[in-house]
């Protein structure tokens, strides 16, 4: 018997002597590049946008707007599941830190689409964007996104670089109630005044402009805002409300 058992002792020795080693872990990168990867995967690799044009571009955006998204999907105010689902576990603290990463990303744009609309069509485009309606009450878009339409940091995102069904996808929304943002939501009430065919317009005429390289918010308004926005800062140095 005690033969049996060193001969038994002496078969384990050799199985691990010459099992083979195990192959080591691969090291995990935890930074906030990996963590969210979740995010890329509907937005584009570093969140250039998608291909399908609904997912918008979220690299490079002012850090306050994307926060203010963040929360708004959050706490229900835009309703779609995925992004509400993936946030719902989310601290402000943490949002504040996505944000920051995607609004540090400076990556050339991809670029312009063809303006598929009429001479005659384009100018009403251009002259909503540059001068707004006064009649109507629209104010120029350029008031609040910059003469540029790059935005105007931190929390007034571009205008161009995005794709045309996500702009007509988005002023639609406001418009028919279905997003919806910080009181007073200045967007609401701006796209409530479109006619449908001039979001359409609207639309593709910004999908048709290129942005310059380089391109970045503007550091600070023009002038005081034409439209009170629950999602802008009350004042210079102010937070959203």
């Amino acid at each position: 018997m005690i033969r049996s058992a060193s001969l038994v002792a002496a078969g384990f020795a050799a199985l691990l002597l010459f099992a083979p080693a195990r192959t080591a872990a691969a090291p995990f990168e935890d930074t906030m590049a990996q963590r969210v990867l979740a995010c890329t995967g509907c937005h584009g690799p570093e969140g250039r946008a998608a291909a399908d044009g609904y997912y918008p571009r979220i690299a490079g955006k002012p850090a306050g707007y994307l926060y203010n998204q963040l929360v708004n999907f959050r706490d229900g105010r835009r309703p779609y599941a995925l992004m509400s689902d993936l946030l719902a576990p989310l601290n402000d603290a943490y949002l504040r830190e996505i944000a920051a990463h995607f609004a540090g990303l400076e990556l050339p744009y991809p670029a312009a689409a063809a303006a598929d609309i009429s001479p005659a069509d384009r100018a009403l485009a251009e002259r909503l964007v540059t001068q707004g309606d006064a009649a109507r009450g629209l104010p120029a878009c350029t008031a609040c996104h910059g003469a540029a339409m790059t935005g105007t940091a931190p929390f007034v995102p571009g205008l161009i670089g995005l794709p045309r069904d996500y702009l007509n996808a988005q002023l639609g929304a406001w418009r028919n109630g279905k997003r919806i943002a910080q009181t007073p939501d200045c967007m609401a009430a701006i796209a409530a005044k479109l006619a449908p065919e001039e979001i359409g317009r609207l639309s593709s005429w910004l999908a048709a402009q290129p942005v310059p390289a380089g391109a970045k918010p503007a550091a600070a308004f023009a002038a005081a805002l034409p439209i009170a926005c629950g999602g802008v800062a009350a004042s210079a140095g102010g937070t959203p409300r």
